[in-house]
């Protein structure tokens, strides 16, 4: 089977910090991008320094804050407040909570009320929430006036270790999810520990899939930091949230750093994707969790990487043993319809070269290949292994 490229992130590898770097209590984590670079600050309690942290960069007085409505009653007020007290003029621009709001209606919502607030070409969209809206709020950001300077404040687990780094936005398609988008990289992410605490459970252990997910595909010692200490995790402890969020942070601004554009190195971020995307599109978005959907992606290919690469079967039983710990799911009885019907959903997925579905796969734990080709028979062999 051919393969594309390796990109085995190691623990002492990383020049962005050792684990972060530390003041007044913020892990701080460092995205070099030349003059798009960014810095990703970690800790508790840091939305009421929101403003000062913004104002440092120079924006104009007009801002808006692009929420969804669950989460509007939770940090919004906190979020203005930092923000009138640095100076700014915030508006508010809620949307509805959930997948269905990356779509070009809310798009077009978003725009107007940036159009009614006259924000201008240096004036500042926040993007306050989990992965759908930081992905919007991103989007619109990118589009209006081609191009206002965002800031993410991530508020799930699974936005604040991926989604709101890396500066891929964009909205879904009928066909599938994020066919529309732009890479569009935020001027700051502050990722507040806090507000994990208003999580609904399942949401919470959906954002440990992606943990899991960096320590599957860069560094071996994480998944071990994960297992050693997932009851405090499952406890939402900011004692061991703080350093696994900072270190999949970490690994995500080493690779985006090195591939901003997803030319080949970033592909390894996909691990799971491939077929968990494929299921959120056909199962119907909403009904799966993004990360429940992965957790189930990253079994599956790591079942490929055994059958393809030799990854070892303790290797892959351990990895899906972790993700049941997190309160996961793992498996999914497939009809060859819904087999049909997800080789379909795969064939729209970004990495398709000439109509071949490529994956990443795992020559072990700690280390991805990108690039894969899979045949579709060998895939649907997989799938219906777990009918």
């Amino acid at each position: 089977m051919p393969g594309g490229g390796g990109w085995g992130l190691r623990a002492g590898r990383f020049t962005v910090g050792t684990w972060g770097l530390y003041a007044a209590g913020v892990r701080t984590v460092h995205v070099s991008l030349g003059e798009r670079s960014y810095d990703i600050h970690v800790g508790a309690g840091l939305l009421s320094r929101l403003g000062v942290w913004c104002r440092e960069l120079g924006f104009s007085r007009r801002a808006a804050v692009i929420t969804d409505a669950r989460v509007a009653g939770h940090h919004l007020a906190p979020v203005v407040r930092s923000l009138e007290a640095a100076g700014f003029e915030p508006v508010a621009v809620t949307v509805p909570a959930g997948e269905g709001s990356k779509q070009w209606r809310v798009v077009h919502r978003c725009h107007d009320a940036l159009a009614a607030a006259r924000l201008e070409r240096r004036s500042l969209v926040v993007a306050l929430g989990g992965g759908v809206v930081g992905d919007l709020a991103g989007f619109v950001a990118a589009t209006y006036l081609r191009g206002v300077p965002f800031v993410q404040v991530p508020t799930t687990l699974l936005a604040q270790v991926d989604s709101s780094v890396g500066g891929k936005v964009g909205i879904n398609l009928r066909a599938g999810k994020n066919l529309v988008g732009a890479f569009y990289q935020p001027r700051l992410v502050v990722a507040d520990l806090e507000t994990l605490g208003t999580l609904p459970e399942r949401e919470y252990r959906a954002g440990l899939a992606e943990v899991i997910k960096y320590g599957a595909i860069a560094d071996a010692s994480l998944l071990g930091l994960v297992e050693a200490g997932m009851e405090r995790l499952l406890r939402r402890d900011p004692g061991v949230l703080e350093p696994v969020v900072a270190r999949c942070c970490e690994i995500k601004a080493e690779v985006v750093s090195a591939d901003e554009r997803e030319g080949g190195q970033r592909e390894i971020l996909n691990f799971g994707h491939t077929i968990g995307h494929a299921w959120e599109a056909t199962a119907g978005y909403g009904r799966w969790l993004h990360g429940e959907a992965i957790a189930v992606g990253q079994v599956l290919e790591a079942e490929l990487s055994c059958r393809a690469l030799g990854l070892a079967r303790e290797a892959r039983d351990r990895l899906e043993g972790l993700l049941v710990r997190a309160g996961l799911p793992t498996r999914v009885r497939w009809t060859e319809r819904r087999v049909d019907r997800l080789l379909e959903a795969m064939r729209l997925d970004k990495k398709v070269r000439d109509g071949r579905i490529r994956f990443v796969l795992l020559p072990e734990l700690g280390r991805a290949e990108w690039g894969h080709v899979v045949e579709e028979d060998r895939i649907r062999e997989v799938l219906r292994a777990e009918a």
